[in-house]
């Protein structure tokens, strides 16, 4: 298991060495795509929460760290040390989901009957935690 500021970085470092920086908003849905698949293994790929917020699942210690590039491309180089069989899950993740637009993940996590939209209620569970579980299995 890595920190989810580790997974962020390896995140960050990938699309920028590829030319297909992201944004904080894209790295918080590519997180929340790469932990419910991890959990799908019957593993966490990091163990900090993931909470429902106004535009959807959000980790609070990488959005706190990155935060200040608002919507614009995060290009930071990291060394992180990644195992490759992890990577071989991790990376079509990352390749899949850096390409499409920011509001079409939103709009994804936010779809009705997901572990978001369950937790999120219309705004009454506004930065309350989603539970490993509910990721697995909803989605």
């Amino acid at each position: 298991m890595y920190s989810a500021l580790n997974m962020a970085k390896y995140t960050i470092n990938k699309c920028t060495k590829d030319r297909c920086p992201i944004s904080n908003l894209q790295l918080q849905k590519i997180l929340y795509y790469i932990q419910k698949e991890f959990l799908q293994h019957g593993i966490m790929a990091f163990s900090e929460n993931i909470e429902a917020w106004q535009f959807g699942p959000v980790v609070p210690e990488v959005y706190k760290q990155y935060c200040g590039f608002g919507a614009l491309p995060i290009r930071v180089r990291y060394e992180v040390d990644i195992q490759s069989n992890d990577e071989k899950i991790i990376n079509p993740i990352i390749e899949k989901k850096r390409i499409l637009n920011p509001w079409d993940l939103v709009n994804d996590t936010h779809s009705a009957g997901k572990a978001w939209d369950i937790v999120f209620r219309g705004g009454i569970g506004d930065h309350q935690v989603i539970p490993q579980d509910l990721i697995k299995s909803k989605g």
